[in-house]
């Protein structure tokens, strides 16, 4: 389990049941926090600008993605950009390390690593790349946080250069959503419904900003909650379509602001499905007579 649970070994025997509560008493909160899933979307959701744009730009090509944008679709764009980057002797090293330099939004870091630690379930739907969410999250030390990345392709071939592909073949075929606000080669509202067909009875929390967050925000729940970045392209949609999301509504301005009302919401559903004191922990299990001596100092069931 956790250090903290192997500690409440060195109890003395005569404490030995009250050490066994309060351990099931925190193995029973991070099952029932299992049951929460929260899905991050990546650029200006964990980091604080375009992963696309930031690279194109720091690498001097702004100019040339410019002038493909009009010709192609995005995703398209950016295959295309690392061709060029690579012929102009950018090398995987050079990418990694503007990779490593973009910056992310303040206090997003701690709020990952505190829903994961309170046992939630985190997962990421992105319209960046493989290549580039990985990089950043190995650099920020919360790869091991996500159970899921979903997001297009991006390797790196045979000749050393990073190829990206798109999450749906929209050569092959349409991915068959009727929104606008979806770009060819994802719907991120048909993998929250791949998700949520996966899920059973757990609940949803979903963040994001740009208008390919409204799609999967009408397929949440009125037991999720979505979480827009407000005055951002999602946040308008949400607002301006309020009557068509069944989930409870929580924006938020900057990374101070997304961690306490993620840790918030963690917090409330815990409260709401738990009722695990009642329940699932019977007290009168615990010898009372065997706990003679002064009681140990219990561990902290952690919120």
């Amino acid at each position: 389990i956790t250090s903290n649970s192997k500690q409440s070994f060195v109890f003395r025997e005569g404490n030995f049941y009250l050490s066994v509560l309060i351990l099931k008493i925190h193995s029973i909160r991070l099952k029932k926090m299992a049951g929460i899933v929260v899905v991050f979307d990546f650029d200006k959701t964990i980091i604080d600008l375009d992963s696309d744009n930031w690279v194109v730009d720091e690498l001097g090509a702004t100019d040339l993605f410019n002038q493909l944008l009009p010709t192609m679709p995005w995703n398209s764009v950016m295959d295309r950009m690392m061709k060029e980057l690579h012929e102009q002797g950018k090398t995987i090293k050079v990418i990694e390390e503007v990779l490593k330099r973009a910056p992310v939004i303040p206090r997003v870091v701690p709020a990952i690593k505190a829903a994961h630690a309170l046992g939630c379930d985190l997962r990421i739907v992105s319209d960046a790349n493989l290549f580039y969410i990985e990089t950043i999250l190995n650099h920020l030390g919360i790869s091991d946080c996500f159970m899921e990345i979903h997001t297009n392709p991006g390797y790196v071939d045979e000749e050393g250069k990073l190829r990206i592909r798109p999450h749906h073949d929209f050569h092959a075929s349409s991915h068959g959503c009727s929104s606008n606000t979806c770009p060819p080669n994802m719907c991120k509202g048909l993998v929250i419904e791949r998700i949520q067909a996966s899920l059973g009875k757990k609940r949803m929390i979903y963040l994001g900003d740009g208008a390919g967050d409204f799609c999967p925000s009408l397929k949440l729940k009125e037991q999720d909650f979505v979480m827009p970045r407000k005055d951002f392209p999602v946040w308008k949609l949400i607002n301006e379509n309020r009557d068509l999301v069944k989930a409870e509504i929580h924006g938020w301005s900057d990374g101070e602001e997304q961690e306490h009302i993620l840790l918030q919401i963690i917090k409330t559903i815990s409260m709401e499905d738990n009722q695990f004191l009642s329940v699932d922990c019977k007290f009168q299990t615990i010898p009372i007579n065997a706990v003679h001596e002064a009681m140990p100092k219990a561990l902290p069931v952690p919120y």
